[in-house]
């Protein structure tokens, strides 16, 4: 071992512990070229059917396909104080399950509400259950298609990560909000976050990109991320052309928050003036 390396070696566990009091914690930094080129796996790509919004033209609110016909369900994890998605689901026929152990009941009811008491998570005990588990227990004779509509504060990555094949086969679309993004730079992070995305990019696309504005973006080597960001992603055998989205935001986007609005960064679609 060189000079150099000896003192690196015994610089480390001082600047780690240096660091820990102001609650800083090194990581290995991911590549900018491994996050430049999750990205590009993530560009929407344009429907043939027309985005359409489901919920309020605010927080709570997503754009997913008009390609909505024959879903016999949506599954929704992550109850917040507003539930007009899951109500506009209902409205169009599906029967609707929600599941959070955090509140005691979802904010309004429909008679095709389903609530659990319950987290959805990577295990399943008293409080937490698999997302197999779930459909399995809430749909039992069932083979038809899903819809799933995911926020759950960091959890959809472990979420899944544990979902088996056949479970996101019968997901038809699929609307995550995923959490800290901004932290793609960190190379454990990153390494749970592509795994979970590539799971999801073997049987689903993206179509749409909407930036939370609740909580701004960074910019990381000149990649510019928003730090909370929802994705509408649709299986893969409803497209039938692979054209990107070269504009945003699209005309149903708005704001979730009343602080600065955010547009999408380039750094996640496929822009003509590349």
């Amino acid at each position: 071992m060189g000079v150099l390396d000896s003192l690196l070696k015994r610089a480390r566990p001082a600047t780690a512990w240096a660091l820990s009091l102001v609650d800083q914690y090194p990581t290995r930094q991911t590549d900018k070229s491994e996050v430049e080129a999750l990205l590009r796996t993530l560009y929407p790509v344009a429907t043939e059917t027309p985005l359409i919004r489901l919920g309020p033209s605010g927080d709570g609110g997503y754009l997913v396909p008009d390609d909505l016909l024959g879903i016999e369900a949506c599954f929704s994890p992550g109850v917040d104080r507003i539930s007009g998605f899951e109500k506009d689901c209902a409205d169009r026929g599906m029967q609707v399950f929600m599941a959070d152990r955090s509140v005691e009941r979802p904010a309004e009811m429909h008679d095709a509400f389903h609530f659990v008491r319950k987290h959805v998570g990577a295990t399943s005990d008293d409080d937490t259950m698999t997302m197999d588990r779930w459909v399995e227990a809430s749909l039992p004779e069932s083979k038809n298609d899903l819809l799933l509509q995911i926020d759950i504060e960091g959890s959809e990555y472990e979420v899944f990560l544990n979902a088996s094949d056949e479970l996101m086969q019968r997901f038809r679309v699929i609307v995550a909000e995923c959490h800290a993004l901004d932290m793609l730079f960190s190379g454990p992070f990153f390494g749970i976050a592509s795994r979970a995305f590539d799971k999801i990019l073997k049987t689903h696309v993206c179509v749409h990109i909407h930036p939370n504005n609740c909580c701004g973006s960074v910019k990381v080597r000149g990649v510019e991320i928003p730090r909370l960001a929802e994705f509408t992603f649709i299986r893969s055998d409803r497209l039938r052309g692979r054209t990107f989205v070269e504009s945003f935001p699209h005309p149903l986007d708005f704001d979730n928050t009343d602080q600065p609005h955010m547009v999408l960064p380039r750094s996640l679609y496929s822009s003509p003036h590349r």
